[in-house]
């Protein structure tokens, strides 16, 4: 059962001494990855990235490879391509059959640290990315003269039609229609290497346009791929053009460009400077390039220091260390922690991206068939698509940020629907000529249904502005809980959303006048007889289809009008609050339903049918945060966990599953310990932190950010002033942490053996508002 609290005030209480100064920077030496052989192929690589890029590393049979990845880079089909593949060949090798080797990951420093030989065969490769331009960094020192030769590897070098299974990789997912996939440009350049694709006129944003019934306004629509040009230069000093080859990697044919040094030395320098720009002309690009080049150039002799303390601030702002005594893999508990950071590594690593991080796969998806043989695909494949965000996924991979502090990482998710507003409220006036932003689940990065998801084989006459999906149908209730991400952000860090104002205003207006629309088309009422709306059609997330008054909807709406009317008074005028408060009225009461004998949450009012694995009669609990510890009927949630017999069989811990999180809100801290240990073990991949498939793809980051969520709620939870402290916690996970609660606060602390043995709260007035676990 939860546990009871009781409010202390802890300036008073000897036993709990606040640490001398500053929490202390954390040691994250020992969750270091380090291998000690070399990988057998892509699926064996290790992340490396900053700003908005991510790479793949690894060393396979005496050579250093690399996949170069970076948010917004979107062909003519939405798929999300690689920019290629690196290649370093050093001669005499250090990386021979037998030779000294070592791979790490230096997770406090960012970078990858690749050793092979020793003494007069000794050699270090370091690769790394620039955290503030789009630079990749390698830099190859050796004890005695070496030479290099460095090979950008294409296989997108002639226009080829993508198989039927690879199309799941682009937005026509199952369609018949042909997909081409257009090759790259590449190209020398003196001594560089040039390489970039630039999308043509017709894309799949005119084809979904033209399906969608909206070719009227089409001039209107905001279109990301219009003229969409991505790709860059390789060069190093030193180093010169030295021809093409060709070769085989895994399922992919691919020529390589090679530049090798011209004289042997004992340093080596290579970089790959990134572009990815709307263009108006390949010679607009081509000058963006060009001054990425310079800037990165004035301040290369800094790029690395700045770069460093970056990563040391992003560490030492968050963590969360789990039984470091025991500093091994063998015990449970210590993976989880050691997987928290890894995850939160991966995660930093797109913290500036246009875009926001992939739930499936982010910047650091590999060769397909390593995922899973029948997928004989080229490096670009991911499932789920790349240019389509699936919200119910996507949210779970920014949630974690909050506490973590990662806030300036927000961005990217929540700027993708405010700069998709225009379009999501253009679609709703035209299919049903009345205000609010329509965000349907499966959306493109333009705002639109999904070209596949929308329904390929509608009955005449269907409602234009719904998808024909069994699965998302009357689906647009995530928008929901972006809005409440940013009105989050407003309470932890106090900062301005004003910019987010209209955005959250249009997502709710959309349910209060769209179920209104709707009663009126169906009879001579707009509200039932309690002056509430009546929330149907609609569904509990893709699990309770055709329902009435949903449960995600009813405590989304319920919980994001109540926030607004919580913002200062200065957000909004008198007349916006009355508003906002007459649409809270009209928002229906959650239903109940009995249970094994026990009052529980339904998840509906009525439904006509089940057909996933969801348990969204929980989602009162997360993320909408209306039962938990401290709050009123938690027994209610509880017992809603416990007995319903839906919740039971759905009952999971990979992928998006939020078991952990819902365990840990209801104070169960031996259920949620439990899950957490299944969800964030090691992969059962070289890279621990590689989870996946599951219900997605590889690596999986909304079982990672789940995870990281469920840790976060398990040591702190809060309700608005009230920061309460190890409420699921178990008693044989010692730790040290720090996190982030609402109204710009830091807690830090040290646990052991169930006890707080230390803490630190920034600024110390609210440590009032701290509450501990009753003995």
């Amino acid at each position: 059962m939860s546990k009871p609290f009781v409010i202390f005030f802890l300036l008073f209480i000897p036993f709990l001494a606040p640490h001398a100064g500053k929490a202390q920077s954390p040691n994250l030496n020992p969750y270091n990855i380090i291998w000690n052989s070399q990988s057998q192929n892509s699926s064996e690589s290790m992340p490396c990235g900053g700003g908005d890029i991510g790479l793949n590393v690894w060393v396979e049979n005496g050579e250093i490879l690399f996949y170069l990845s970076r948010s917004g880079t979107f062909d003519e089909n939405n798929l999300f391509p690689k920019l290629g593949r690196v290649r370093l060949n050093l001669q005499p090798n250090p990386f021979t059959a037998g030779a000294k080797f070592r791979q790490e990951l230096k997770l406090k420093e960012g970078y990858v640290e690749i050793t092979g030989g020793e003494g007069r065969q000794a050699t270090m490769v370091k690769v790394w990315v620039d955290v503030f331009r789009p630079v990749v960094q390698v830099e190859v020192n050796s004890s005695q003269p070496i030479r290099v030769e460095a090979s950008y590897e294409n296989w997108r070098t002639q226009n080829r039609e993508l198989l039927a299974g690879e199309k799941f990789a682009t937005s026509l997912k199952w369609s018949k229609l042909k997909a081409i996939q257009y090759k790259d440009e590449v190209q020398p350049l003196g001594n560089d290497i040039l390489f970039y694709h630039r999308n043509r006129d017709s894309t799949v944003f005119d084809l979904t346009v033209n399906q969608q019934h909206l070719i009227k306004v089409k001039g209107q629509l905001i279109n990301p791929l219009h003229n969409l040009t991505y790709g860059g230069i390789m060069r190093g000093p030193n180093m010169v053009w030295a021809g093409t080859s060709s070769g085989k990697y895994s399922q992919a044919d691919y020529t390589a460009y090679k530049l090798k040094s011209k004289t042997p030395a004992r340093t080596h320098q290579l970089q790959m400077y990134l572009h990815v720009d709307q263009a108006t002309t390949l010679t607009e690009w081509q000058a963006g390039l060009r001054q990425i080049i310079r800037q990165a150039e004035a301040g290369k002799k800094n790029a690395f220091r700045n770069t460093q303390k970056w990563w040391r601030q992003y560490w030492d702002r968050s963590y969360v260390l789990i039984n470091t005594e025991s500093a091994s893999s063998a015990d449970a508990a210590w993976q989880v922690g050691r997987n928290y950071q890894l995850f939160r590594y991966m995660l930093g690593c797109n913290a500036y991206g246009k875009y926001p991080t992939k739930f499936n796969g982010g910047l650091f998806t590999y060769d397909p068939v390593f995922v899973d043989a029948k997928y004989p695909f080229s490096p670009d494949h991911r499932q789920w698509g790349g240019g389509t965000f699936t919200a119910q996924n996507q949210r779970l991979v920014y949630w974690p940020m909050l506490k973590s502090g990662d806030f300036d990482l927000m961005p990217p998710q929540l700027q993708f629907y405010r700069r998709l507003l225009p379009n999501a409220e253009l679609r709703t006036n035209v299919y049903w000529n009345h205000p609010g932003a329509s965000f349907t689940e499966q959306i493109e990065n333009f705002g639109l249904p999904n070209f596949a998801e929308y329904g390929l084989d509608r009955p005449a006459g269907f409602d234009p502005g719904l998808e024909h999906n069994a699965w998302l149908e009357y689906h647009w209730d995530t928008a929901l809980e972006i809005c409440l991400m940013v009105l989050d952000l407003e309470r932890f860090t106090q900062q301005d959303i004003t910019p987010y104002l209209p955005l959250l205003e249009s997502c709710v207006n959309f349910f209060d006048e769209h179920y209104q629309y709707l009663a009126g088309r169906r009879g001579a009422k707009k509200l039932d007889q309690n002056g509430h709306l009546v929330l149907y059609p609609g569904t509990a997330a893709e699990t309770f289809k055709m329902a009435n008054n949903a449960a995600p909807t009813v405590a989304g709406m319920q919980t994001v009008l109540s926030r607004l009317l919580e913002l200062p008074a200065t957000y909004a005028s008198t007349e916006k609050r009355a508003r906002w408060q007459e649409m809270l009225k009209r928002v229906p009461t959650l239903s109940f339903r009995e249970m094994q004998g026990h009052k529980t949450i339904a998840p509906a009012k009525t439904w006509e049918r089940k057909q996933n694995t969801e348990i969204p009669q929980l989602y009162p609990v997360f993320p909408y945060g209306m039962y938990g510890i401290g709050k009123p009927d938690l027994e209610v949630a509880v017992n809603t966990w416990k007995y319903d017999t839906d919740a039971i069989k759905n009952r999971n811990y990979t992928s998006w599953h939020q078991d952990n999180i819902f365990c840990a809100r209801l104070g169960l801290t031996a259920e949620a310990a439990a899950i957490t240990i299944q969800k964030l073990q090691d992969s059962g991949r070289r890279f621990p932190a590689f989870w996946g498939p599951g219900h997605d793809y590889v690596p999986d980051h909304n079982w990672g950010g789940s995870g990281m969520i469920g840790v976060q709620e398990m040591l702190m939870q809060t309700d608005n002033r009230k920061i309460y402290l190890l409420p699921a916690w178990p008693l044989d996970w010692n730790a040290e942490f720090k996190l982030h609660a609402p109204y710009k606060t830091v807690v830090s602390g040290k646990v052991v053996n169930g006890k707080l043995i230390s803490l630190e709260v920034t600024p110390k007035e609210r440590r009032k508002d701290i509450i501990l676990p009753k003995e």
